[in-house]
């Protein structure tokens, strides 16, 4: 088994363009959906064991900096999302198409529409922490 030093220096010093972008974008954005879901559970936990402290985290949730972290969570949800219909595309339904170009072009495709669905989304989500926040 390697080590964690071993495996994080493998990640940040592989060289391989899109390929390699869109594999650490893809943990990334992995590791924060797992984080945000493990707050969630956490703090609804709270509702039962102990709603005055359910209630601090709920006030907690609405300050200006948890607001501009979910504008980050969906980032991460929608590109963790469409990277994975593309990897279970290429791996499941045409693991005969799997060339480096094609992998190029479809991480460029996937940040694109990704960009494309989340832009609008934290607009609206911006204007709204503005506008209940200052």
């Amino acid at each position: 088994m390697s080590s964690l030093r071993t495996t994080l220096a493998g990640y940040v010093g592989y060289r391989g363009r899109e390929g390699h972008w869109g594999f650490l974008l893809h943990r990334i954005t992995g590791l924060g959906v797992v984080l945000f879901l493990a707050i969630h559970i956490v703090d609804t936990a709270l509702v039962y064991f102990n709603p005055a402290l359910y209630m601090e985290a709920i006030r907690i949730y609405q300050s200006t900096l948890f607001g501009i972290a979910e504008v980050f969570l969906v980032f991460c949800i929608i590109y963790h999302g469409i990277n994975g219909l593309r990897v279970a595309f290429f791996d499941l339904i045409a693991p005969s198409a799997w060339a480096i170009y094609r992998q190029r072009v479809s991480v460029r495709w996937t940040l694109i529409l990704t960009l494309i669905l989340w832009i609008p989304a934290s607009i609206r989500m911006l204007s709204n922490l503005i506008e209940h926040n200052f």
